[in-house]
């Protein structure tokens, strides 16, 4: 088993920054994928951004492009999403997911775990 502990979530105003990590612990392997997801409320659980095991595939939904900066320390078990020029729809809890995924990283159903979450707030 892994688990999965998100931090650094928070209310911030819209144009500020947060830096959320994912500190795993467990049967922890540098092999998994890690991702992050969001859900707004009243919405289904949205890809935002994934990172390969070696950092060498990074992805990012469109919304994300060029605001958030995902990247991984695989000797301290930890990933970052760093989160700049936040809008109010940013606003949702945040997710960190693991697993053995090479392929389709978007895909939520590829993920076998997840953390508990951390809310983001972004007033405007």
């Amino acid at each position: 088993q892994v688990q999965l502990v998100e931090s650094g979530g928070g209310l911030v105003q819209a144009g500020g920054s947060l830096r959320l990590s994912c500190a795993a612990s467990g049967r922890t392997s540098s092999r998994y994928a890690m991702g992050w997801f969001r859900q707004a409320p009243g919405k289904e659980r949205e890809f935002v951004a994934a990172i390969s095991w070696n950092s060498g595939f990074i992805y990012y939904t469109d919304s994300a492009k060029g605001r958030f900066t995902i990247s991984r320390d695989n000797a301290k078990n930890t990933v970052y999403l760093q989160m700049n020029s936040l809008k109010p729809e940013d606003t949702a809890v945040y997710y960190c997911a693991a697993g053995l995924i090479y392929s389709d990283f978007v895909n939520r159903m590829k993920y076998a775990y997840w953390g508990q979450g951390t809310q983001v707030t972004v007033s405007s």
